[in-house]
């Protein structure tokens, strides 16, 4: 496994990545930097670990939505919708790998779930 550094927030992160997948992996920085900064920049929540953990929700419900990608509103919108679900939907597996390399990343700083 290829290791990669990204900058997500500014603050860099090592990652690991499979070889053929940096393009793919730098596509996925940029989503979560774009939603973690869009989430900072509003000044509603200043802790690097709540702006991740919404910025999980809102990705990861644009995932259970499907392939079209959700504008900015309605993700904010979404994070309020998914953190309300009562869990009972089980995580698709693209999900729990989104939800592994956010751990991974965050790992100095602790577990987000």
């Amino acid at each position: 496994m290829k290791q990669m550094e990204v900058t997500i927030m500014g603050q860099s992160y090592l990652l690991g990545c499979p070889e053929g997948g940096e393009a793919l992996l730098s596509r996925a920085v940029a989503q979560v930097d774009r939603e973690m900064s869009a989430i900072r920049d509003a000044g509603r929540v200043k802790a690097r670990e709540r702006i991740a953990v919404l910025a999980a929700l809102n990705l990861a419900y644009q995932l259970a939505e499907g392939p079209a990608p959700a504008s900015m509103s309605s993700n904010r919108a979404a994070a309020t919708a998914a953190s309300s679900n009562g869990g009972d939907t089980v995580p698709s597996p693209e999900l729990e790998a989104l939800i592994r390399r956010l751990d991974e990343a965050l790992g100095q700083d602790g577990q987000l779930l």
